[in-house]
């Protein structure tokens, strides 16, 4: 990426803070609840607000910050992060922590879709798709490296040293795009008619569609994850701490394999993606009960998961070029609709058929992907030129975004 390549790192480096930020709380609510002394119902709220704002507010904020200076917009954001790390560190209040979970959330989707349009933009068309991969490297990182710290933090020194961890990560982000990140204006401010037009074509809510349900598919048993270990396979609580850890570090490779994929055949890597999945929740459920065998379908399954992220962006991303910074905004949003959806389907088979069944619901979510994704191709492109040269790219490598 040459001159370019430090700053998409830094902004990727901003993708790991706010993944810690908004991952790294999941554990440590068991010290929340006891230091703020709320019951851990309550501390709850702190994950569950967080996607809820997200969810909803992302495509919004992100059209509000449309004619903001790039720079600015991702300066604020970490910013914003930085600080929200600083009070949940400070505060011994847990409605202040609350409000400080809400207000870094609505900047959440925002960063992520201004730091996935210029990634692409920073590169040129044909390396847009591993910028990109670069980027979504920070969350991979996030999960392997950043939640598990935060949580170690607090169970061996503090909560507020746990807390001022997230707080580093996003401060060193924010410094590295104020010193390398360049003085990019939008290169057309769009109106929210133009942007909002996109929510026009079924071929967008077929691709939404496929976003929910690659996440859904994600995250019904990776939500369950230390419990199907647990339960099913008989793992203790250190083991299966270190195949967590584990399996967000196969997680960083796998995330650069899709990329590469994805460089090269876009539409048959999103089309694989699901049966690959399938495949992969088959050996999981028929493993549960080998360790030995668990432990490399754990490695199996990270360097899969790590897949649904840039394939499903990657892919909604098609039918929002015209509008790419708010596509991405979807894209965040309808993400974690799919996360919601399949942590609470998964949590009703747990306690109807057991934690054993969960791979059934990951293969069922992922079917469902793959017919979003085969019906979005029957659609074929939009009429018009340059709806086809969104569409040819079966053997051609195609931009991520932008």
């Amino acid at each position: 990426m040459g001159k370019t390549g430090p700053v998409v790192l830094t902004l990727s480096l901003g993708v790991f803070g706010i993944i810690t930020t908004e991952m790294g709380v999941v554990g440590v609510l068991p010290r929340v609840s006891e230091e703020l002394a709320v019951p851990p119902s309550t501390a709850g709220w702190l994950v569950g607000v967080f996607a809820l704002v997200v969810a909803v507010a992302g495509p919004f904020a992100t059209l509000l910050a449309s004619g903001v200076r790039r720079k600015t917009v991702l300066a604020v954001a970490l910013a914003v992060f930085a600080l929200s790390n600083a009070v949940y560190a400070l505060t011994d209040r847990f409605a202040v922590m609350l409000v400080f979970r809400i207000v870094p959330a609505v900047f959440h989707p925002v960063f992520f879709a201004v730091a996935l349009t210029a990634a692409a933009r920073l590169v040129p068309p044909e390396k847009a798709t591993r910028a990109a991969t670069t980027v979504f490297a920070g969350v991979t990182l996030g999960f392997a490296f950043g939640v598990p710290v935060t949580s170690a933090l607090a169970e061996h020194v503090s909560l507020a040293a746990a807390f001022w961890f997230g707080a580093g990560a996003n401060l060193l982000a924010l410094i590295g795009i104020l010193a390398l990140f360049p003085a990019m204006p939008a290169e057309r401010r769009l109106s929210y008619g133009t942007q909002l037009g996109i929510l026009r074509r079924p071929r967008l809510w077929l691709a939404l569609a496929a976003v929910v349900s690659v996440f859904a598919a994600m995250f019904s048993v990776y939500g369950y994850f230390a419990e199907y270990l647990e339960r099913v396979t008989h793992f203790g609580g250190s083991t299966v701490g270190a195949l967590l850890m584990a399996f967000g570090i196969v997680m960083v490779l796998g995330n650069l394999v899709f990329g590469r994929l994805l460089e090269r055949h876009p539409v048959r890597t999103v089309t694989a993606f699901p049966v690959l999945y399938v495949l992969v929740y088959a050996v999981v459920r028929a493993v549960g009960p080998w360790p030995a065998a668990m432990v490399l379908a754990v490695l199996l399954w990270g360097a899969v998961h790590s897949g649904g992220l840039v394939v499903s962006q990657t892919w909604l991303a098609r039918d929002a070029k015209d509008a790419p910074e708010f596509g991405n905004s979807l894209f965040i949003s309808f993400s974690n609709l799919g996360i919601t959806l399949g942590t609470a389907v998964g949590g009703l088979v747990v306690a109807g058929a057991g934690v054993r069944q969960l791979p059934w619901v990951g293969a069922g979510f992922a079917l469902a992907a793959l017919a979003a994704v085969l019906l979005r191709r029957r659609l074929g492109a939009e009429p018009g030129a340059a709806a086809e040269r969104l569409c040819q790219t079966v053997d051609q490598p195609e931009p991520l975004v932008g």
